[in-house]
């Protein structure tokens, strides 16, 4: 009788706590869908506005200046940036709702004007913002807090990306490597679905091209795959290095904010004259599209990492995925044509394997394969994502991220990002 009481008090917790998560994920689920789907929408109008109106690059100083000013209006709040998040996740950090408003409006100036940043960084801080000022409305305990801070996460990067299975799993993988936390499942999972469902009402299309299958894989073309990876796993060091080399640098260099987002500014705009095209400017969508219909010029990756690093160093907002999705999509396009296989689907490849090694999640990635190029090829794309995550070594665009187990052995780390 004891044991049946004791077994009824379990299933007992276990719905108050799946009665609660289903509403509050859903609330924020609700929000999260909504903001989100209002900026995909405000960044595709700025980007069609900058692409109408070319001289618009040219206001990229001023762009810098204001944002500059804005943040330094809340300079007091602390850093107000992605890895305040993650912190947030795994610490008693607070995110602050003032967060939400700032990186939405930074991030739009910046892609308005043509700084070369992506909307990951907006998806994770607005989620983020959201769900722990929810979590305080509703009063939730500091576990929880964690746990709603992931929810918001993943319903603000389904909104925007259309992959609620990617949001779900990157929020619950992304914090730290090697640890999964899944007492956050069923409210990321919830709070993706909602987002996603209200993204679609919007009337917005989720990121996915289609096309991408290569049949007849013979252990030649299985070993070019992996060669691709491998260097995939090199180019997502290459990249990480580069960010943050800049923003160091730029920060020693003029430590005054307001004259480094001003000559980081001129530069990309000196930079985008020199090469001649805007390709670099913006998220860069339409070059990944053309990478995956298997052109590209050989030089895009490079100039993307250059690009990139000089506009995050400059206190320009939006985050870095997107570009990392350019940049492994342009290299494994150039691999690809070099290694005498399918232009297209090796930019496929790029396009996950750099994803994963920036990030350090492949199962997130697996998913983001399976969402963006569909089902028909996933186990090349698991062991890709599977070589690049443990060919990237222990470097990653966020520097609160940590590799708690290592990536060679089983055993326990943690240690920081490099």
């Amino acid at each position: 009788m004891g044991i049946f009481k004791t077994n009824l008090k379990f299933s007992w917790d276990y719905l108050k706590a799946f009665i609660k998560w289903i509403f509050v994920a859903a609330v924020v689920g609700g929000i999260g869908g909504c903001i989100g789907s209002v900026f995909h929408i405000a960044i595709d109008y700025v980007t069609e506005l900058r692409t109408e109106h070319s001289w618009i690059l040219y206001l990229l100083p001023v762009g810098g200046l204001v944002i500059a000013a804005i943040y330094g209006i809340f300079k007091k709040k602390g850093k107000l940036d992605t890895n305040r998040v993650l912190e947030a996740v795994a610490t008693e950090e607070k995110v602050p709702l003032v967060m939400a408003p700032l990186i939405f409006v930074s991030t739009v100036l910046t892609h308005l004007l043509g700084g070369s940043a992506g909307r990951e960084g907006a998806a994770l801080q607005l989620g983020g913002s959201i769900g722990y000022n929810v979590g305080k409305v509703f009063r939730l305990n500091q576990n929880d807090m964690h746990i709603i801070v992931m929810a918001g996460m993943s319903a603000v990067f389904a909104a925007l990306f259309g992959t609620p299975l990617t949001a779900a799993v990157f929020a619950l993988e992304v914090v730290c490597v090697g640890v999964m936390h899944y007492a956050a499942l069923v409210p990321c999972v919830i709070s993706a679905m909602v987002a996603f469902g209200i993204a679609c009402m919007f009337g917005l299309s989720p990121v996915h091209f289609d096309g991408v299958v290569l049949a007849n894989i013979d252990a030649l073309l299985l070993g070019k795959i992996v060669v691709i990876a491998v260097l995939c796993a090199l180019v997502s060091i290459l990249f990480c290095t580069a960010i943050h080399y800049c923003e160091h640098s730029m920060e020693k260099l003029f430590k005054n904010k307001y004259l480094r987002a001003f000559v980081g500014a001129v530069v990309i705009v000196l930079l985008t004259l020199l090469v001649g095209t805007r390709d670099y400017n913006g998220a860069g969508m339409d070059v990944i599209t053309r990478a995956i219909g298997g052109a590209v010029n050989w030089e895009a990756f490079l100039l993307k990492i250059v690009f990139t690093a000089i506009t995050i160093a400059a206190g320009f907002k939006g985050g870095e995925i997107v570009p990392a999705f350019f940049i492994g999509s342009t290299f494994g396009c150039l691999a690809g044509s070099l290694l005498g296989m399918d232009a297209g689907f090796a930019a496929a490849v790029g396009f996950v394997a750099v994803f994963c090694g920036v990030v350090n999640c492949p199962l997130a990635s697996t998913m983001l394969a399976l969402e963006v190029f569909g089902s028909e090829n996933i186990l090349i794309f698991a062991l890709v994502c599977a070589i690049s995550y443990m060919m990237s070594g222990s470097f990653s665009l966020y520097k609160s991220q940590k590799i708690v187990y290592s990536k060679l052995d089983a055993h326990y780390i943690d240690i920081d990002i490099k």
